[in-house]
C-alpha cells in the first residue's frame, strides 16, 4: 500500500458512456457537425445539453431550434473549477435528466483549459480520465476544441483522449490516434515545482500521527497572506494524505511545506512499494457508498488546484504534491 491508500476511482464495467471529440475551425464547422448530433438525440427522445462558450451555444441553439429537451447551461457551472468536481457535475446532470425518463443525455461541451501549461495539464488528465470515470453512465459527450485559438499541445491532447471524432454531418469516426487512458495518464509529465529547490518552511521526516503536525502546519500558514479558506483546504488535504500514508503506507512518512506569494505547496511521501493506479482520486474508491471510506485522494483533488503523484510500481515509495493557489 502507499500514501494513496485505497483512494482509486471506482469504475463501472459498463460502456454506455461515449466520449467523442470535435476539432473545429469556426462556427460553420461546429454547426455542421454538432447540430446533427444534437438533433439525432432529440429525435430519439434523448436530452441534449450545450455547455460551451456563449457564442458557440448561440450558434448551436439557432441551428437546432427550440425543443423542450434542449438545454443550454453555463459552461463554468458544468466544468466547475477543479476536474473531480466537473466529473461529479456531469454524473449529477446525467442522473437528473435520466431520472425524468429520458434514455440518454447528449452533451456538447467546451472546457476552459486556463491560461498556463500548468492549468492545461489538469484538463488534459480530465479528458482522458472521463473515458473511464463516466463509464456506465447513459451519457454521450462531444468535446469541442477550437483550432483557431487553442495551442498545439491541447489539440494533440484532443486527438489522444477521444476514441472517436465527429465528422461534418454528425457521424462519429474511429480515431486512430486515441491512446489508452491508463497509458496516456502515466505518460503525462509531473511538472517541476521551483519551490522544491528551496529550503522548506516546514519539514517533518518521520510522521506517526497528525495532531501535532496539523498544529505546526496551521501555525506556519497563519504567518502567510493566505485566505483562511485556502489554509483550511490545504490542512484538510494534507490530513487526508498523511492519514493514508500512516495507515496504509510504509515508514518513513514525510511532509514538507513551502509557501510563496501566489501558492502553497505541500508534499507527503512514504516508503511503500509504489503505486500504479492512473485513475486514483477522480471518484470515491467505493463509488456512491461513501460509508466505506476511500475518499482521501478524491477530497484532495477537489480541495487543491493541483495534485501531482510520483513513484511508480517497484519504486522507492510514493510522493503526493498538493498545490493551493492563492487568489
Amino acid at each position: 500500500m502507499s500514501v494513496l491508500g485505497t483512494s482509486g476511482c471506482a469504475l463501472s464495467g459498463g460502456r454506455e458512456h461515449r466520449h467523442d471529440g470535435l476539432v473545429c475551425d469556426g462556427d460553420e464547422h461546429l454547426v455542421r457537425a454538432a447540430a446533427p448530433f444534437l438533433q439525432a438525440g432529440l429525435e430519439a427522445g434523448e436530452a441534449a445539453v450545450i455547455a460551451t462558450t456563449p457564442r458557440a451555444a448561440g450558434a448551436l441553439r439557432d441551428a437546432v431550434g427550440s425543443h423542450p429537451l434542449l438545454h443550454v447551461v453555463d459552461r463554468a457551472g458544468a466544468y466547475q473549477g477543479r476536474t473531480p468536481t466537473a466529473i461529479t457535475s456531469l454524473r449529477r446532470l446525467t442522473d437528473r435528466y435520466t431520472g425524468d425518463g429520458v434514455p440518454r443525455v447528449r452533451v456538447v461541451g467546451e472546457v476552459d483549459f486556463g491560461a498556463t501549461e500548468r492549468h492545461w495539464l489538469e484538463w488534459q488528465r480530465y479528458e482522458s480520465v472521463v473515458n473511464e470515470a463516466l463509464a456506465g453512465r447513459p451519457l454521450w459527450g462531444l468535446c469541442v476544441f477550437d483550432a483557431r485559438r487553442l495551442p498545439a499541445p491541447l489539440l494533440d491532447a484532443a486527438l489522444a483522449t477521444h476514441p472517436a471524432l465527429l465528422e461534418p454531418g454528425g457521424a462519429p469516426a474511429d480515431n486512430p490516434r486515441f491512446v489508452d487512458p491508463a497509458d496516456y495518464l502515466r505518460d503525462l509529465p509531473v511538472p517541476e515545482e521551483p519551490l522544491e529547490a528551496t529550503p522548506p518552511r516546514l519539514t517533518a521526516l518521520d510522521v506517526r500521527e497528525f495532531v501535532g503536525l496539523r498544529h505546526a502546519l496551521a501555525t506556519e500558514l497563519a504567518g502567510t497572506r493566505a485566505h483562511p479558506d485556502a489554509v483550511e483546504d490545504l490542512l484538510l488535504a494534507a490530513d487526508e494524505m498523511v492519514s493514508n500514508a500512516v495507515r496504509h503506507g510504509a515508514p518513513p512518512v514525510s511532509l514538507r511545506l513551502w509557501t510563496a506569494e501566489d501558492r502553497i505547496v505541500c508534499t507527503i511521501g512514504d516508503g511503500g512499494p509504489g503505486w500504479d493506479n492512473a485513475f486514483a482520486g477522480y471518484g470515491p474508491a467505493h463509488g456512491d457508498d461513501l460509508s466505506r471510506g476511500g475518499m482521501g485522494l478524491w477530497l484532495a483533488r477537489q480541495l487543491c488546484d493541483h495534485v501531482d503523484i510520483s513513484g511508480g510500481p517497484g519504486g522507492d515509495g510514493v510522493r503526493v504534491r498538493l498545490t493551493v493557489r492563492l487568489r
